[in-house]
């Protein structure tokens, strides 16, 4: 049993010593704060070294060790140190270089690099798996990025150049009646408003597509029947297919009672038939579908006779300003019956923008001779802002 004297001695001087070193290695640790984390790791290590060798010899000292226990006990406290401070050493070297390793990678994610490096440090090695997840994520939001902006300049491009035929044709007749040298001023006057309702058209689906992608869409759903809104919108376009030499047909099956925005959804379907009729020649048919679809879903079809879509543009048709191939894209002068010129390559995306606002999901798949668009919808979607 140690008296309490001595215990109280012991204690007294193990404190002050370490408090000595402490100090003295905090401070050295602040003069190195800009050394490499090896060098700062090894000054702690030796303060702990000196702090537990000096409470020792003080405390051995203290209770009249013989000076051949005090060699002793010297060499067994400086061969542990040394052994200490050589584990410090190691341990600071691997950690030296796993920070060094982490240092330059996330340099490279800065650079848009993506990283997959591993560490042999727990700590850095779940820091590693997180950097890589981060590095990947930055990396696919770089891609859309950059396919958004791609898609962006394409679609101003196209804007522009689709805004001026109609532009020129309106600054020709306004010079024309001007000048008094139209021989027909009525037809001059219906043509006048015709440019004028393409143009309002262009910037209708510029405003549209502006609120789809900026998320300001905000729709008004209310239960509907799908069989007065695809009735109503084959009503609209049937003298247009007329004009054109095409049929319309209609088939229609199972409860299609859903809640959904009615002008909305009818502005997809109309969209969707505008593009079939464009893209049918003169004597082909049309085929608009509506059906019941499992897990209570129903599905809108449209089915042209329009040659179909290449394989590699089937990803990018819902793109907006995206354009087929010339047996995709409609040529030739405006129609006075339908308006259309070659257009933006708007309607698509914005009926991918509907859809997913409500829910749904759109798709394109070629089948014999044409095409076919499905949209998806659930039956009682709640409205929400895209």
């Amino acid at each position: 049993m140690i008296p309490s004297g001595d215990l109280v001695r012991i204690l007294v001087t193990a404190v002050g010593v370490a408090l000595l070193t402490g100090v003295v290695t905090l401070f050295a640790l602040h003069l190195l704060r800009r050394s490499a984390a090896v060098v700062r790791l090894l000054v702690l290590a030796t303060g702990l070294a000196v702090s537990t060798a000096a409470a020792t010899l003080a405390i051995g000292a203290q209770m009249y060790l013989s000076g051949h226990d005090l060699v002793v006990l010297c060499w067994v406290l400086g061969a542990s140190s040394l052994s200490g401070l050589a584990v410090a050493a190691v341990l600071g070297t691997r950690t030296a270089r796993a920070t060094d390793r982490f240092r330059r990678d996330l340099r490279a994610v800065a650079e848009g690099q993506v990283v997959t490096a591993e560490y042999e440090t727990g700590e850095f090695s779940r820091l590693s798996g997180e950097l890589a997840e981060t590095s990947r994520k930055l990396e696919a939001a770089r891609t859309e990025v950059a396919a958004l902006d791609a898609s962006r300049r394409r679609l101003v491009a196209w804007i522009s150049h689709d805004l001026r035929t109609p532009l020129a044709a309106l600054q020709a007749m306004a010079e024309s009646l001007e000048d008094g040298v139209a021989q027909d001023p009525a037809r001059y006057h219906r043509q006048i408003r015709g440019q004028a309702e393409v143009l309002t058209g262009m910037v209708d689906d510029l405003f549209e597509l502006s609120k789809i992608q900026s998320g300001t869409l905000r729709l008004r759903p209310e239960t509907m029947s799908l069989y007065d809104l695809l009735s109503d919108s084959v009503a609209d376009l049937h003298p247009v297919a007329v004009a054109r030499g095409i049929t319309l047909r209609e088939s229609r099956t199972g409860d299609l009672t859903v809640r959904g925005d009615p002008r909305e959804l009818s502005r997809v379907l109309n969209n969707l038939l505008v593009n079939a009729i464009q893209h049918t020649e003169e004597g082909g048919e049309i085929l608009i579908s509506a059906c019941e679809a499992p897990e209570d879903h129903v599905v809108l079809s449209v089915t042209d006779s329009g040659g179909g879509i290449p394989e590699e543009d089937l990803a990018l048709i819902f793109d907006a300003g995206w354009r087929g191939t010339p047996a995709r894209t409609p040529t030739g002068p405006t129609s006075e019956l339908t308006g259309w010129t070659n257009g933006a390559g708007l309607g698509l995306a914005i009926v991918k923008g509907i859809v997913t606002a409500h829910a749904g999901r759109v798709s394109v798949a070629n089948v014999p001779g044409g095409c076919r668009f499905d949209v998806l919808l659930p039956r009682w979607s709640d409205g929400r802002t895209v």
